[in-house]
Formats: structure tokens, sequence, C-alpha cells
């Protein structure tokens, strides 16, 4: 299997995946300069960097720049002291760069009214590969929505199994009313997405989770739940509104978010807002 071919495939399917290069030799290796290793997310590889105990520190080093999306400089030195798996004491030093692979981050958009198609535009400009669903084929659809990579009409219930939500994947709740709002946040909240995200005041969004509560929700499900979504810059429009959302996105994506925002979390954090839950 071609490791390009298979990071090419990973992308495809929204999965990360890192890749150890060897970037510099000196003295001899049970390798070469260039070898590289592919690690999925799952923990299965392709490729080599020699193998033995080398291989096992950078498959590890792999799966914490998998997680962290950081890439990481290693050295190593093979001594006369080493003991390798496959018993080869080469004596040489080698370099390993390990960077990570993420796919392209996708804002899937739920409900297409005005407030949408500013939101279509703004992501996709930020880099987002945009998709937006609705159940009303004259909202969903490529003449409202010319720049989204996927549109889709239908139920949600019906088309949320299609999206391939993973952690790659961004989701904003701007449905036309309260119910479809709550009917989308249950399906969400079972999905490993980064970022999830719902329109509405403070106190739209506790009377949704106090339903869903109600209905079985864990309370803890509602810590990654920003809401009311995006950034406190005080807008009004669609397009003030979309840009504060994105900017949020993209602090999620930059991990450079200081504090979680959403309501959730300050439930914990509030004994009268608690209160509201029980």
């Amino acid at each position: 299997m071609d490791i390009y071919d298979e990071i090419v495939a990973l992308r495809r399917k929204g999965q990360k995946c890192a890749v150890a290069t060897i970037v510099q030799v000196n003295g001899s290796i049970p390798s070469y300069e260039s070898a590289k290793l592919l690690v999925r997310e799952d923990g299965s590889m392709i490729g080599t960097v020699g193998g033995g105990c080398v291989e096992a520190e950078v498959w590890n080093a792999a799966r914490e720049v998998i997680e962290t999306e950081q890439p990481k400089h290693m050295t190593f030195s093979l001594g006369q002291d080493a003991a390798y798996d496959n018993g080869l004491i080469c004596g040489g030093q080698l370099n390993v760069f390990v960077e990570p692979v993420i796919p392209q981050p996708r804002a899937i958009i739920f409900g297409a009214g005005h407030v949408s198609k500013s939101l279509s535009k703004v992501a996709t400009l930020a880099g987002f590969a945009t998709v937006v669903v609705d159940d009303r084929e004259q909202f969903a659809n490529r003449e409202r929505f010319p720049e989204a990579d996927e549109v889709h009409a239908g139920e949600y219930e019906a088309l949320f199994g299609q999206l391939e939500i993973n952690s790659s994947s961004y989701l904003i709740i701007v449905t036309r009313g309260h119910r479809d709002d709550m009917r989308v946040l249950k399906l969400a909240l079972d999905t490993p997405a980064r970022y999830i995200s719902m329109i509405g005041s403070k106190r739209k969004v506790l009377s949704v989770m106090k339903e869903l509560v109600n209905e079985g929700a864990p309370r803890d499900a509602f810590e990654r739940l920003y809401a009311p979504m995006g950034l406190e810059i005080g807008a009004i429009s669609p397009e003030e509104i979309a840009v504060s959302v994105v900017a949020e996105m993209i602090a999620v994506r930059r991990s450079a978010v200081s504090e979680w925002r959403s309501v959730s979390k300050s439930i914990y954090q509030n004994p009268a807002l608690r209160a509201v839950l029980k």
C-alpha cells in the first residue's frame, strides 16, 4: 500500500493520521534517510522507519501528534548498549520528524435560512468545507449556497447518518425553530464532533437543555455545546453573526479558546443555573 495514496484516502474520509520521516542520518542505521511510517487514528500503520525500539517510540509519538495536532522532532543514537527487538546494533544516529496530517475541517450547518447563507460563505473563506442541511428543498439548494461543498434537503434524522461526522466536524445548529434545534442537538450530542453550537438566547438554550435532560440526556454531554453560539462581539446582522461564529470555530480549531464559553459550562459553576436542570 502506498503511503501517499493512504494519506489522500484518509483525508477524504475525514480521518487524521501522522507521518514519521527519517530526515537525517549519521552512520549506520537499520533503515534509510526519507523512510516513512504512517500511523492511523486507530493505531494501525503502514511503512517503517527501521523497526525495533526506535519504531515503537516513533509510534507512541505519532499517537501523541495525532491527539495534539502538533509536530514533533525526535533524535535517536543507536549506541552499542541499545537492545533492539530485531537485534540490529548499528551505532548510527537518526533524526525523525513526525507531523500530523489533518483533514480539512467540515462546517455542517443545520438550517438554510438567512444566517446560514452568511455562515456558509464566511466558513468557506476561512478554510472550512461547508455542508448545508435543511428539510426544505426551496431553501437547501445550489442556487442559495453555490459555495457549499454539499447541500442536502430532507428530514434531519434521515440525513444525519449520511454526514460522516468525526473529530474534524463543526456542527452549527440554526434551524427555523426551537423544536427542530432540539431535534438536531439531540443527534449532535451523540457524535464525536469537535464543535457543536446552537443559535438562540440563554433562556432558549437552557430550555432546550432542560427538556433533553428530562428525556434522559446526561448533563455532562452539554460541555461541548457552545451556546449561544459565537464570540461575544455584539453581532446583530446575519453577516456579523457569521463572523462571530466562524471566529469561535477558528479558536477551537487552533486550540486558542482560553475558557469554555458554553452555557452548559456555566451551569456547573452557577448554583442558580444548575437548579434549572434539576
